[in-house]
């Protein structure tokens, strides 16, 4: 990686000197927070992940991505089928659920989804997805799925930036 000059930027390394610095930067870009599910034989997993991308209308193929060193890996790393719920502002527990020491499905109303994939209802949108294929990302796998079905609903996403939940002003 290549450092570009920013004399404005006091703060400004070259981001391989410091993984603190380089996931600070990232920070910066705001995502959306997603819950994704999938089963195992010994029952639904859930993550909350903010690593969620778009690839391509035709085929329909979404990503995300899952770190090794999660507790989940191995179950998302086997899956067949998964499905990713993108959260709306009024969600923020939702996320709070699926994060390490939450409450995960406990309570939770679930549908399933192509290959017994637990859905989770109203969230704002949400892909049920087979996988099409794993790729080497580094310190995280990334998943790529073809979109089997799709639904949404109206309303304001989860935004996740430099650690905070917030929400997103037009």
């Amino acid at each position: 990686m290549q450092s570009i000059d920013h004399p404005q930027d006091a703060e400004f390394q070259p981001a391989t000197s410091d993984p603190r610095l380089l996931r600070d930067a990232l920070g910066r870009f705001a995502t959306g927070v997603t819950v994704i599910t999938c089963l195992t034989k010994d029952g639904p997993v859930g993550i909350t992940a903010n690593s969620f991308a778009s690839v391509s209308l035709d085929p329909a193929l979404v990503l995300w991505s899952i770190a090794r060193s999660s507790s989940r890996f191995a179950s998302f790393s086997a899956a067949q089928n998964f499905a990713i719920h993108i959260l709306g502002a009024d969600e923020r527990d939702l996320a709070a659920r699926f994060t390490r020491g939450g409450a995960g499905f406990e309570g939770l109303p679930l549908a399933a989804g192509h290959g017994g994939t637990p859905l989770i209802g109203g969230t704002l949108a949400r892909f049920d997805c087979a996988l099409d294929r794993a790729l080497d990302g580094g310190d995280h796998l990334i998943l790529l799925g073809r979109v089997l079905a799709a639904s949404f609903r109206q309303g304001a996403p989860l935004v996740f930036s430099q650690g905070h939940f917030g929400g997103f002003a037009a």
